[in-house]
């Protein structure tokens, strides 16, 4: 998924006569100003991003001063979906305003010949818009469903169903990605090219999020078994 996201940036040097400039983007305060070359705009290329990220540091404002909270989320199509309890500040905060979401991934440490040239492999969005709360009943199922399913693809099917209560104390946003932008960086270190003659190590180490073996609840019940769709993200099931 990466390499399509790397090929789509590479594919956006189009614009006739600015030769190393990505696409313009949908907003302007989106736009990436430094290192241009490692931006997209395009849809596939933040879709790659937000599939393979967990959580999302959501920036509101909080009697006139910027407040950031970490957020598990979900895309779901052109936007993002995120939840609390309806008093969570986010969640009361965001609704009809304007709100910034960003996700990073990091994907290894660039060690270089130099301390100034050290660097992160990484892939990040940005999203800007305006947090849409969902009130429809059908539309806000669908989005807890969507939500479960995000942590473990056919979860819902195995828990009982949600109340209406639970579904009242449940706060949902829906942020649209039509304002966006994707930066990136892959590969290894950028020395000056007299560095490369020092008897130095130069180079990438990976990093990356593995699940790990399911941990029981001590509360299970006695015949109750880890099911496949959880064993598949991780290892054995451990106690």
């Amino acid at each position: 998924m990466y390499q399509t996201m790397k090929a789509n940036v590479s594919e956006q040097y189009e614009e006739p006569g600015e030769p190393g400039e990505p696409a313009t983007p949908a907003s302007d305060d989106v736009r990436v100003r430094r290192a241009t070359e490692r931006a997209a705009y395009d849809a596939e290329s933040v879709h790659a991003v937000l599939d393979d990220a967990l959580v999302a540091h959501v920036g509101t404002v909080r009697d006139g001063a910027p407040v950031v909270i970490p957020m598990f989320f979900v895309r779901d199509g052109d936007s993002i979906l995120l939840h609390g309890a309806p008093a969570t500040g986010v969640i009361r905060r965001g609704a009809g305003t304007q709100v910034c979401a960003t996700v990073t991934l990091v994907d290894g440490l660039v060690l270089a010949r130099s301390a100034f040239h050290h660097s992160l492999n990484y892939r990040s969005v940005v999203i800007i818009g305006e947090a849409e709360p969902v009130t429809d009943p059908d539309e806000k199922a669908a989005a807890l469903e969507r939500i479960v399913e995000a942590m473990v693809p056919g979860r819902q099917r195995d828990l009982r169903p949600t109340t209406a209560k639970e579904a009242a104390g449940t706060g949902v946003l829906r942020l649209s990605l039509a304002r966006s932008s994707v930066k990136a960086r892959s590969g290894g270190p950028n020395d000056d090219e007299a560095d490369y003659a020092l008897p130095i190590w130069a180079g990438v180490v990976p990093v990356g999020t593995v699940a790990g073996a399911p941990i029981d609840d001590l509360r299970n019940l006695p015949d109750v078994e880890v099911p496949a769709n959880v064993t598949a993200l991780g290892g054995a099931p451990g106690a």
